[in-house]
């Protein structure tokens, strides 16, 4: 669309409210410059409220604080033995992740400069650690629990997250083994103090992903920058080939908003488009997915009329899932996930995946993204679409299923509706899944004598730090390890679940969205799901969405704010 007047000008204007909404805001009020957050759906925060809202940030301060060794060298080896190695991957270069490994400590020195309360988790292990550059402390920062009280009336539009306590994440992975520890125990009760005095004090905690959109909503609101919700974005307004507004669709028609510095889009993915999926990533479902409800990739669509450039569209950031009953995404919200099972509970001792023929085929902990690619490659050549996982009564008694606590009793619906399977022998478990008894009984039969003796010799679960500290700290000799053999036993599905897509439009290390040839179109800059990740077809550690979508929306708001360089 060509240009013409505008019903409203602003120095820059964002699209969508993600992560790298906020900190570009943030980044262009520091500098003096006016900023309007436009955002389709009611709430704001994206699917970054939703999900962790942890940062994979290499070199960061509260690693040094901590006495934590790492550097840019260390990082970049880390990122070339993972990121480094995507094929056919334009969104990944090495010079996009050098950018990464250099402005991701200094995006997190500015945003603890404008008061947003950040922490390191006390251990979280990179998802290869055993690679070159691998920190097994880890590298994940995220946000200290907020108030959503704070936010005054702007509390009701901060999109929920899915963890219904106050706790921390380290806080929550104890709590899933207080039938194991002491420790567990004295968690449970010390998150159970801290619900009971945020009612007598009126506090309204959120944690993971809504403590951090909550806390970079507030800084936003403090700085000055403009949020409208309901406001979908329609088309850019050109003028020979810069990209220099909006259209937007409003009450009373459409409004036309100029962007004199330029427009960032961060608009998420299309984790919620079938149609898309279809296209560019075949037998993967809306269902399965509990990205947020605006990740529906028009944008995508808008930015490739414009002549962007695409890559890697057939990822996702995969998260198995055994979805239960009244929980699947069915109305465009997303699948709830504190309702569901994945990578914590299918990493746990006493349990084990098989494809539809009964064998195992891939190492259960590791990357939630691994596990799905593994999935789906498997069912290439065997069905393996849905997966099912198998357990015994240990597994129940100890750990949490579907968001029931470990030894509760299970709804009997769960039953009835075959979604939990239970039987008293594998055999008979082996009948009801349609799965031959005899080959079940073989795999469930090597994994445990590998499992008496603490090893893995067929997949090496439990040979990396992060499969031992995905799995119970208290069960020995293998954290990641545990037999399969007293009854009775259960199986569910898993499917080859997400929290969003992984591809998309192409950019440069200024953040700014590439053509086909390569050329940067002029006032247009991307970040998040909406462009092909700079991790390429690997997820190096937790936090390696949310924080490139944090890193390039701070890169693309100093570049664009820099007048010299922006138009």
């Amino acid at each position: 669309m060509s240009t013409g007047n505008f019903d409203e000008e602003f120095d820059f204007v964002v699209v969508g409210s993600g992560g790298g909404a906020m900190c570009a805001a943030l980044v262009m009020r520091k500098a003096g410059k006016s900023v309007l957050v436009v955002e389709k759906t009611d709430l704001l925060g994206g699917t970054t409220s939703r999900s962790g809202g942890v940062m994979w940030i290499p070199n960061n301060r509260f690693m040094k604080e901590a006495g934590v060794p790492d550097s840019y060298e260390q990082a970049m080896a880390y990122m070339e033995a993972t990121a480094g190695q995507s094929v056919d991957a334009p969104g990944t270069t090495l010079e996009r992740r050098q950018a990464y490994v250099n402005e991701g400590p200094r995006m997190v020195d500015f945003l603890v400069e404008q008061g947003i309360k950040l922490r390191r988790a006390p251990s979280w292990p990179d998802y290869y650690d055993e690679r070159a550059g691998g920190s097994v402390p880890g590298r994940t920062v995220l946000a200290d629990l907020f108030d959503t009280n704070e936010l005054g009336e702007w509390k009701k539009k901060l999109r929920p997250n899915f963890m219904a306590i106050p706790a921390y994440h380290a806080e929550g992975f104890e709590i899933s083994t207080f039938k194991s520890s002491w420790t567990g125990k004295f968690t449970m009760l010390k998150v159970g103090m801290r619900v009971a005095l945020a009612k007598l004090t009126g506090k309204a905690w959120t944690t993971a992903g809504g403590a951090l959109q909550g806390r970079m909503l507030q800084a936003c609101l403090k700085a000055g920058v403009q949020f409208r919700t309901d406001s979908a974005v329609k088309s850019f307004v050109t003028e020979e080939g810069v990209v220099k507004g909006v259209v937007v669709a409003a009450q009373g028609g459409d409004l036309r908003i100029g962007a004199r510095l330029g427009v960032l889009v961060n608009a998420g993915g299309f984790a919620q488009n079938q149609a898309m999926r279809d296209q560019y990533m075949p037998g993967t479902s809306v269902e399965w997915t509990a990205a947020g409800p605006g990740d529906t990739g028009e944008m995508i669509r808008e930015l490739m009329a414009l002549g962007a450039a695409t890559g890697q569209m057939n990822e996702r950031v995969g998260n198995q899932m055994t979805i239960p009953p009244g929980v699947e995404n069915t109305d465009g919200q997303g699948v709830t996930l504190g309702a569901i099972s994945g990578q914590m509970n299918y990493a746990k001792p006493h349990s084990i995946v098989v494809d539809q023929t009964g064998v195992r085929y891939m190492n259960e902990g590791g990357s939630y993204m691994a596990f799905c690619q593994n999935l789906l490659k498997r069912n290439e050549t065997v069905p393996a679409l849905p997966s099912w996982w198998i357990s015994d009564e240990q597994s129940m008694r100890k750990y949490m299923f579907c968001g029931t606590m470990p030894g509760t009793k299970k709804p009997q619906e769960w039953y009835d509706s075959g979604f939990l399977m239970r039987a008293d022998t594998i055999e008979e478990l082996a009948r009801m899944i349609d799965i031959d008894p005899a080959t079940l009984r073989a795999t469930v039969d090597r994994f445990n004598a590998g499992a008496r003796a603490g090893r893995d010799d067929e997949f090496n679960r439990g040979a990396r730090a992060y499969d031992e500290w995905l799995g119970d700290h208290y069960h020995h000799p293998s954290n990641a390890l545990g037999t399969i053999d007293q009854g009775p036993f259960y199986a569910a599905k898993v499917w080859p679940g997400d929290v969003g897509t992984y591809g998309g439009v192409v950019t440069d290390v200024h953040a700014r969205v590439l053509r086909v040839d390569g050329s940067a179109i002029p006032g247009l800059y991307a970040t998040g799901t909406t462009t092909a990740s700079v991790m390429g077809r690997v997820y190096p550690g937790a936090g390696s969405s949310v924080g490139p979508s944090f890193v390039f929306g701070f890169i693309a708001a100093k570049h664009a704010a820099n007048a010299s360089n922006s138009l």
